[in-house]
């Protein structure tokens, strides 16, 4: 089966950089922001600025103005969106399927098979460029430099929810919730087996050192980072089971790489092993019902369904659904219509 995976999908998918910086026991007082001018690599007086304005520059725990003064033994945490990409973005005139838009955001609903940022292999057709072209027909706000901001991504065959900030204010706030885990982010999955009940995952999610291509979960925290999935089952169907998913991190492939760990690969996940009948019978029958599903949900049964966040500027919590798409959906019932064979 052909492998579907690009460059841009081996990155951390929330996009955002954590420093923690201790203060060296010789320095001298100075302002926060000169500070973090000098130690932080290509940051900029405006995005430190940003940084402090959206409470996302910590010392010793707690938020400070760009006044503050730093001192010898001083913790600093700093949270900043992911910086920009050096890949030149054009814009292409590609449909987007816009759930919600005002001046300082939008929220997508990304279709399976469209990859979300220009990279290897995959530097035309994508979100980004689509975005970018959307952002051209916008009139230029105080702030909006006419380049769509990523916070987060999801892979190219997963369907669903995107969240997109239209200034550098609103992607620093954004990040900040993304950091703090307040995000609420949803996703419905189909997976291989009768799961019994509801269920966390955790582990340090890593690339695999068999297949660079996939990720693994590990104990080890030197072999990658910490995840942690929340599981509920919705239904029932036999040899398989429809699944809610909320993510409290976001790492590559989590819920793929996570289903797999504890036996139940996502149906017709091809990289992580769901692409084939892994349960029910020998039967012919079963055998070309299987396949048939396959054909009409030709990649991971992965939707981003659900994501709600606080409004950056007015401070409200906002909440949005994305139905399952066709594919989805045909396949789903065609599961729900299916009467086991006798064994």
């Amino acid at each position: 089966m052909e492998n579907n995976n690009n460059g841009s999908e081996f990155e951390e998918q929330d996009l955002y950089e954590h420093l923690n910086i201790v203060v060296d026991k010789g320095q001298s007082l100075l302002r926060i922001d000169k500070f973090l001018m000098h130690r932080v690599e290509n940051a900029s007086r405006n995005r430190i600025q940003n940084a402090i304005d959206a409470g996302n520059v910590l010392v010793n725990q707690k938020p400070v103005k760009p006044s503050y003064k730093v001192k010898p033994a001083d913790e600093i945490s700093v949270v900043f969106p992911h910086p920009p990409r050096d890949t030149e973005v054009y814009p292409e005139d590609i449909p987007l399927d816009i759930v919600y838009e005002d001046n300082d955001l939008l929220v997508v609903n990304k279709p399976a098979g469209m990859v979300v940022h220009p990279g290897y292999n995959n530097y035309t057709g994508t979100l980004v460029n689509a975005l970018a072209f959307h952002f051209e027909q916008l009139p230029q706000l105080p702030g909006n430099e006419g380049r769509p901001g990523l916070v987060h991504r999801i892979d190219k065959d997963t369907s669903g929810l995107l969240l997109i900030s239209k200034n550098e204010v609103t992607m620093t706030k954004l990040a900040k919730q993304f950091f703090d885990h307040t995000i609420n982010r949803k996703y419905v999955a189909l997976a291989w087996g009768d799961i019994a009940q509801d269920g966390t995952v955790t582990g340090y999610i890593g690339r695999s050192l068999k297949n660079r291509i996939v990720m693994d979960v590990y104990d080890d925290e030197e072999k990658g980072k910490w995840s942690v999935t929340h599981y509920t089952v919705l239904e029932r169907l036999g040899y398989v089971t429809l699944i809610s998913c909320q993510l409290e991190t976001g790492r590559t492939h989590q819920i793929r790489a996570h289903m797999k760990h504890i036996g139940h690969p996502l149906f017709n996940d091809a990289n992580y092993g769901g692409d084939k009948i892994l349960k029910g019978t020998t039967f012919n029958k079963y055998k070309q019902f299987v396949q048939n599903s396959f054909n009409i949900l030709p990649r991971q049964a992965l939707h981003a369904q659900t994501l709600g966040f606080i409004h950056p500027t007015t401070k409200k919590y906002m909440e949005f659904e994305a139905p399952l798409p066709p594919d989805f959906d045909t396949a789903l019932n065609k599961w729900r219509n299916y009467i086991v064979e006798p064994q």
